[in-house]
């Protein structure tokens, strides 16, 4: 407990003087020269609550003593208060520059240096508990900070779980491999991060990256009510089944709705928007709703290329696959249907990685 307070003066009767003053409120220890009152502070550090500074003194004299207490640090924790002779301003001015608290001329008012003794030592307690207080405060937000990461990453693996688990059952009745959704998902990551380079306006950062690349795994979740004699119909479909195949879309979405509040609302707002607008066409001419150019969600734009390029590079029970430079022709020419100029851009400048995580694929088919 700060409940001490430290004269620093060569002369007996002011120390004596001061003493009498402050004794009431506070225990006074003294020292008649500077170097010795370092040696207090060095004993007494935690429990001086203030400094009553003389300048002119024998061994070492007030500046002396306030340069170590600032060297040392003691200035930041222990009010100085500064009793002198001396009159001239420079003075008082050299010892506010060392951080001293208050500079009062002697001879001196009794009743003055109480109230300016007290002043110091409450608004320091004050600034001390204050500081203490932000220090625990930011502590305290600290852990919690590190706490909600550690949460953060926790609720995203589950997220990306349960994006798996819908894909994979998606893909068991597929009959196929599974590498359809890690193919989709790799090309939608591609896709995402030329377009966040490429184009800032759509506002794309790296999280949403991450979120569209992940929640990308159930664009094709509703084919699981889509009866197994249409979706793996080896021939053309008839205009029948095909709309039913269509109503996948809206079928994932009703999956998808079923499993509200089991992960982030963010993942599935993605999910739910590229699960039912992954069909739609630039030109207002694909399905569900028939949106055009920029009311199709940008999410949905991404997955769409990506999806329509693997299902041309892979082959499939009612066709064989078409090498990448068929497959990325065929897309920006238009005969998979109209997509956004600006998905097209990205795809074009992202070509070689397409190409060369084809043959990444292809190599390991074979293995």
């Amino acid at each position: 407990m700060r409940d001490k307070v430290l004269i620093i003066d060569d002369v007996a009767f002011n120390r004596e003087m001061l003493t009498e003053i402050l004794e009431g409120e506070y225990a006074v220890i003294t020292a008649d020269d500077g170097q010795k009152g370092i040696d207090l502070l060095a004993g007494h550090e935690r429990e001086i609550c203030v400094v009553l500074l003389d300048l002119i003194m024998p061994v070492m004299d007030g500046f002396e003593v306030m340069q170590i207490m600032e060297r040392r640090g003691y200035l930041k924790q222990i009010p100085v208060l500064v009793i002198s002779g001396e009159t001239a301003v420079d003075i008082e001015r050299r010892c506010f520059d060392y951080g001293v608290t208050d500079f009062i001329k002697k001879p001196f008012d009794n009743e003055l240096v109480l109230r300016r003794v007290r002043n110091m030592v409450d608004l320091f307690a004050y600034r001390n508990n204050l500081e203490e207080r932000v220090a625990s405060q930011t502590m305290t937000l600290k852990n919690q900070y590190e706490m909600i990461c550690r949460q953060a990453k926790v609720l995203e693996k589950r997220n990306e779980q349960i994006t798996d688990i819908l894909a994979e059952v998606v893909e068991s009745r597929n009959l196929e491999s599974g590498e359809h959704v890690k193919r989709v998902k790799a090309y939608t990551r591609i896709l995402a991060q030329e377009l966040k380079k490429r184009y800032p306006e759509y506002g794309l950062t790296d999280e949403e990256v991450h979120i569209i690349e992940s929640a990308s795994a159930v664009h094709d979740i509703g084919k699981i009510a889509i009866p197994d004699n249409i979706l793996l119909k080896p021939g053309r479909l008839t205009d029948e089944e095909f709309a039913c195949m269509k109503s996948h879309t809206l079928r994932g979405c009703e999956v998808l709705g079923h499993i509200e509040g089991v992960w982030d609302e963010r993942y599935r707002k993605y999910a739910y928007t590229i699960c039912r607008h992954h069909h739609e066409r630039f030109d207002g001419r694909g399905y569900p709703d028939q949106l055009e150019g920029d009311a199709i969600p940008i999410e949905a734009q991404i997955v769409s290329v990506a999806d329509v390029y693997d299902a041309l590079i892979s082959e499939r029970v009612y066709k064989a696959a078409f090498p990448h430079t068929v497959a990325y022709v065929m897309i920006q020419n238009g005969e998979c249907g109209q997509f956004s100029p600006d998905i097209l851009e990205c795809f074009e400048l992202a070509n070689e990685d397409f190409f060369d995580m084809v043959d990444v694929n292809r190599i390991f088919s074979f293995m």
